[in-house]
């Protein structure tokens, strides 16, 4: 079975195409100053019709979210959420729904709408999830206070966790590994997190983010890289 995985970021776009779990195919494209206007939306259409897929299977890790209990269901009231947070356009942006049993959590996260389309035309079943949660799933948490990051391209989305429980969970787009590390250490002051006590754990675009990674270990004193992303391996996709 001929499998397309797409994940979205602030600024980019990164595939994969896999056969029977075995990836065949991987690329990522990224909005600079010089690429032209509608740059991910034509990188999108190349790969829709790059091949017959069977199946595709789309993540989110765009930064319009919020974060509810399972069982909440004023689903009407899920734009009016996520503009707290960040601004929203209903007209563009298709409102989804992922939950995490596994927390007891679910997150209402928006979607480009023009995406939405391009790839639900293709009438195969397509499967759309949140970084979040996925990420959260993904997660073996052994009852203490952790931090769980995960790195991306000019991106990081982290978790707090304490006792089984979702403390925070956060989705931040900046451009410097300095903002990455001040925005953390902000978190652990608020929330209650001692430097001494609170395990932390990376993820993803560990290597290109080494500035992060070696400021962090000076100031923590548990650091463990879980998943560094090497060619063909990226820890949501895969």
């Amino acid at each position: 079975m001929n499998v397309l995985n797409l994940l979205f970021t602030k600024d980019g776009l990164i595939y994969q195409i896999a056969r029977n779990k075995k990836v065949l195919e991987e690329k990522s494209y990224f909005v600079t100053e010089e690429t032209p206007e509608g740059f991910l939306t034509d990188k999108l259409d190349e790969i829709l019709i790059k091949q017959r897929f069977d199946e595709v299977q789309i993540i989110s890790a765009l930064n319009h979210f919020t974060l509810m209990p399972e069982g909440f269901e004023d689903h009407d009231s899920g734009y009016d959420l996520i503009a707290f947070n960040a601004p929203v356009d209903k007209l563009s942006e298709e409102l989804m729904l992922s939950i995490n049993k596994k927390f007891k959590i679910q997150f209402y996260y928006t979607f480009p709408k023009d995406f939405y389309k391009k790839i639900k035309e293709l009438a195969i079943p397509a499967h759309f999830n949140f970084s979040g949660e996925k990420f959260l799933n993904s997660l073996h948490h052994k009852g203490r206070k952790e931090i769980h990051i995960n790195l991306y391209h000019n991106q990081c989305e982290f978790f707090a966790i304490d006792n089984q429980k979702v403390i925070l969970y956060n989705n931040l787009d900046v451009n410097s590994e300095v903002d990455f590390l001040y925005f953390i250490m902000f978190t652990l002051s608020k929330i209650g997190f001692g430097i001494n006590e609170t395990y932390f754990f990376a993820y993803g675009e560990t290597t290109e983010n080494e500035t992060f990674i070696s400021e962090l270990q000076k100031f923590v004193k548990s650091l463990k890289i879980v998943f560094d992303n090497l060619p063909n391996k990226n820890f949501i996709l895969n």
